[in-house]
């Protein structure tokens, strides 16, 4: 694996598994899912911040953002803003987090006409790196399909990318 390679692949024709090795300690990279400061200045792809970002870190616990695509050269994209939900199910710092995501609006109302995803990241220590690997469950095939076609895959690689920039500057 290359640096900054997103190895990915699909099982049961409706999980999505992401992997990617960061060059950080498994702690820090745990603590940039887990803290809005952080989050803020990586999560959504090139060209898009998240004015927006509310965390409470607790199994329950709701985070909810928002992300608005800046840049003038992203076209029909401009301007716009995406409103997400996640809601935490387990938490095991600095291990694991699993939560449900959701498209929202900027109440936190779930757009039931979009998919929803079960997450499951794993933070795996590899002595001064981290292997993260985000297992994305969708209820069918089709759910899966339309999140890909939106261009999710591009949107993840972006934004772990602008992570991995992060990280790179605060070691």
């Amino acid at each position: 694996m290359s640096k900054n390679e997103i190895i990915s692949s699909v099982e049961n024709d409706r999980i999505l598994v992401l992997e990617r090795v960061f060059d950080a300690p498994r702690d820090l990279v745990f603590r940039m899912f887990k803290e809005p400061e952080h989050l803020k200045r990586w999560w959504g792809p090139k060209g898009w911040e998240v004015p927006v970002c509310n965390i409470d870190f607790r199994p329950g616990g709701v985070w909810h953002y928002c992300m608005k695509c800046v840049d003038q050269n992203q076209g029909q994209f401009y301007g716009m803003e995406s409103w997400g939900k996640g809601v935490y199910k387990e938490i095991a710092e600095p291990e694991t987090i699993v939560y449900n995501d959701y498209f929202s609006d900027a109440e936190g109302n779930i757009n039931e006409s979009m998919p929803s995803t079960l997450i499951t990241m794993e933070f795996i220590d590899l002595g001064g790196k981290t292997k993260l690997v985000n297992r994305s469950e969708y209820a069918s095939a089709e759910a899966l399909k339309t999140v890909m076609d939106m261009g999710m895959l591009q949107g993840i690689t972006e934004t772990w990318n602008r992570l991995g920039e992060l990280l790179e500057s605060l070691k």
